[in-house]
C-alpha cells in the first residue's frame, strides 16, 4: 500500500487494491502489453540503458485507463534499437513520466567502442555512458 496508505485513500478505484492487502491476496493480473512467447523482452537491460517507461508505454499517469499506445512491433523496436539516443536519459529517470526525450544524447555515427559491434549501432550520452542495442536476430529472438 506504500503511498496510497496516505495518498487517496477513500478513493473508489482502490478498492481493489485495498482488498487485496487486506487479504493477503494477488489482484488479477490483466496485461496490457503482450509479446509473443518467440520475442525476449528483459526490463533491467532497457532500464540499465536508460530507456525511459514513457518511450514503449506512453503517459500511464495520465490515463484513466491503462492502455497500449506502441505497437511493440519488431520494426517498431528495430527502430528505437537503430537510434536508441532519443529514447535515452539518465537510468535514475526512467520512471519519470514528464520528462522530454533527452537532448543529453548523441545519435549514431558516434565513435565506437574499442571494440566495435558489427550487429550494433552506438549511441553515447553526454556523460559518456555508451548505448548499444543489439540488431542481430538473436537479440531479441531466443
Amino acid at each position: 500500500m506504500n503511498c496510497h496508505a496516505k495518498v487517496r485513500r477513500d478513493s473508489e478505484k482502490l478498492l481493489l487494491v485495498q482488498e487485496s492487502w487486506a487479504n493477503d491476496e494477488p489482484i488479477p493480473w490483466v496485461r496490457v502489453h503482450n509479446l509473443p512467447d518467440y520475442a525476449y523482452f528483459d526490463h533491467s537491460a532497457h532500464l540499465a540503458a536508460g530507456v525511459g517507461c514513457v518511450s514503449c508505454h506512453g503517459r500511464i499517469d495520465q490515463m484513466p485507463k491503462v492502455r497500449q499506445v506502441a505497437p511493440l512491433s519488431m520494426g517498431w523496436c528495430l527502430d528505437c534499437h537503430r537510434n536508441p539516443g532519443p529514447h535515452l536519459r539518465n537510468p535514475a529517470d526512467v520512471t519519470k513520466m514528464d520528462m522530454a526525450p533527452s537532448t543529453a544524447v548523441m545519435a549514431a555515427g558516434v565513435p565506437a567502442s574499442p571494440e566495435p559491434y558489427q550487429d550494433r549501432v552506438p549511441a553515447v550520452t553526454t556523460s559518456g555512458r555508451q548505448v548499444q542495442a543489439p540488431l542481430h536476430c538473436s537479440g531479441c529472438h531466443r
